[in-house]
């Protein structure tokens, strides 16, 4: 009987930490988790630490939809992605603001959602990468309700929860202090939960982000809907700075990826830590094996 489908891990930026990060990710899980990786031999030639401008864009590009290619194809099992140098790709006109978005477009879905993923807690951005002073304008309840209904499913079909548990936070400073600090948790946040209860998903909140984090609130919960980048991401990674994953949530495929970036400054120098790589590798095969039929 054939044994469990591999990995398929892309290079990400080579002249960035991922070539190095993955050999020894794939070192320390040789025995456990097979992997495929995805790279351009020239263009990891090519390369040198720490001087982006010497990548190939295009290389890095190919390798993302190869792997994409070989999961949809049933030869591998998930997709997990090295760190990529955004600002380098759109300089080579790249269309995307990241793999988020193009992975959702080589897989025709209409709304990939990032969750990002420590022992213990599970944060999801509601809006991502947009600047602070558009939030507000960006958050809608239709917005919050899809993002939730992702989020539920994607914890009961990938992460085995049968009655996921959502907590959502408020925007504002106390949760708006009753429209006193803000009206976006009485005209927005408030009407998408009660939406969502309506649907029989387990969902609580808005709550001051203030309070969400601490390990008594997280125990309550088995992810928390949060209104922006830095909301979500700061509790994660004060808690384990160098095991987050990333997680694309409402692909038909898995995909994971380290919780960090590309590294120039200490790309070749031997110090860079492979760890979020093998917990995005872990997560990947437990999450595939999770949908296999």
């Amino acid at each position: 009987m054939a044994g469990p489908r591999p990995i398929a891990l892309t290079m990400g930026d080579p002249a960035g930490i991922g070539p190095e990060i993955a050999a020894h990710a794939m070192a320390a899980l040789e025995n456990r988790i097979a992997i495929r990786y995805v790279a351009s031999r020239a263009a990891m030639a090519a390369a040198i630490p720490g001087r982006p401008e010497t990548a190939d864009p295009q290389a890095v590009i190919d390798s993302i939809r190869r792997a994409v290619e070989l999961v949809r194809s049933g030869e591998c099992a998930a997709v997990v992605t090295c760190p990529i140098a955004k600002k380098t790709l759109t300089q080579a006109g790249f269309a995307f603001p990241g793999h988020t978005e193009y992975l959702g477009h080589l897989t025709g879905a209409p709304r990939p959602v990032m969750m990002l993923a420590v022992e213990g807690l599970r944060v999801v951005p509601v809006t991502v990468h947009a600047p602070l002073a558009l939030v507000p304008s960006l958050l809608t309840t239709d917005l919050i309700v899809e993002t939730g209904r992702i989020v539920a499913t994607a914890l009961t079909r990938d992460f085995g929860i049968a009655a996921p548990r959502l907590a959502v936070a408020g925007l504002n400073p106390h949760a708006g202090e009753g429209g006193t600090m803000g009206t976006e948790e009485a005209a927005i946040i408030a009407p998408a939960i009660a939406r969502l209860q309506a649907e029989g998903i387990a969902v609580t909140g808005p709550h001051p982000a203030d309070t969400l984090f601490h390990a008594a609130a997280r125990a309550r919960y088995d992810a928390a809907l949060c209104m922006y980048h830095d909301q979500a991401l700061i509790p994660l990674k004060t808690i384990d700075f160098e095991r987050g994953v990333n997680i694309t949530l409402g692909l038909p495929i898995v995909r994971t990826s380290p919780d960090h970036g590309t590294a120039f400054d200490i790309a070749g120098k031997g110090i860079a830590s492979p760890l979020s790589l093998i917990a995005a590798i872990e997560l990947a095969a437990a999450m595939a094996a999770a949908r296999a039929p």
